[in-house]
């Protein structure tokens, strides 16, 4: 997994320090993982082997600060192993490494592109994942994935993740009452998977379908027996 040498001492998640205290400096590094972990929570419902985390700490050394970025996933691991929930990701306990890794530049640049962008290299996640709508010349999403231990910058948008089964994108949508560019996940089509108030609203909008379907099939009903009584035929005696 990772290529370095650990004291024979492993503190526990529990152990160690659940956060950086250091508090983000805009909603939307909270908003846009947020979305795309509910997104995963509908899409996955029935999977239990994997985990997305929102502005949690990713220890890779036991005497060194953990890594925390906006969000994170990992797959082949559990989802939860006791009810009180991952204080931490702790890579010595997990032993998987993150496949996905997702940074949100704000207002106060963080070196997501330069710093970051070696440690998520060293690290060995596969895909690293930059989002800045402040953007004007480039674009907005950067998608680096891991080719022969180098990121290497992957074109589209959305940017197909063979190995999540997902694509990764950003478009113009609503999202807790805002309208404005957010990240989604894509089916191997370039679909757009819906967010959890847009399925509400689907399946909402179907239940009013076959409610009318009902309603008009014993209006057929109604008009048929009408229609067999006028010509004298009783339709309780039909077998």
């Amino acid at each position: 997994m990772l290529e370095y040498n650990l004291p024979r001492y492993l503190p526990s998640a529990e152990e160690l320090p659940d956060s950086d205290e250091t508090p983000v400096d805009n909603e939307l590094q909270e908003l846009i993982p947020g979305l795309l972990k509910a997104i995963l929570l509908i899409l996955w419902a029935e999977r239990m082997d994997w985990l997305f985390a929102i502005d949690m700490g990713i220890y890779y050394h036991p005497d060194k600060p953990p890594i925390v970025p906006d969000g994170f996933l990992s797959l082949r691991v559990e989802r939860f192993y006791d009810e009180e929930l991952r204080p931490s990701y702790v890579l010595w306990d997990e032993n998987v490494v993150p496949i996905f890794v997702l940074e949100v530049v704000s207002q106060n640049y963080r070196k997501e592109y330069t710093t970051k962008l070696d440690e998520y290299e060293a690290l060995g996640v596969l895909y690293y994942v930059i989002y800045s709508s402040r953007r004007r010349r480039k674009p907005h999403l950067e998608v680096h994935k891991l080719v022969n231990g180098k990121y290497e910058l992957q074109q589209g948008n959305p940017v197909w993740l063979p190995e999540i089964s997902l694509g990764i994108g950003c478009e113009r949508g609503n999202y807790c009452g805002v309208t404005r560019e957010w990240m989604y996940w894509y089916d191997e089509l370039g679909q757009r998977y819906l967010t959890p108030s847009e399925q509400i609203k689907q399946e909402a909008q179907h239940a009013r379908q076959e409610t009318q379907r009902a309603e008009q099939a014993e209006q057929r009903v109604q008009q048929l027996t009408e229609q067999l009584r006028a010509l004298g035929i009783n339709p309780d005696n039909l077998g």
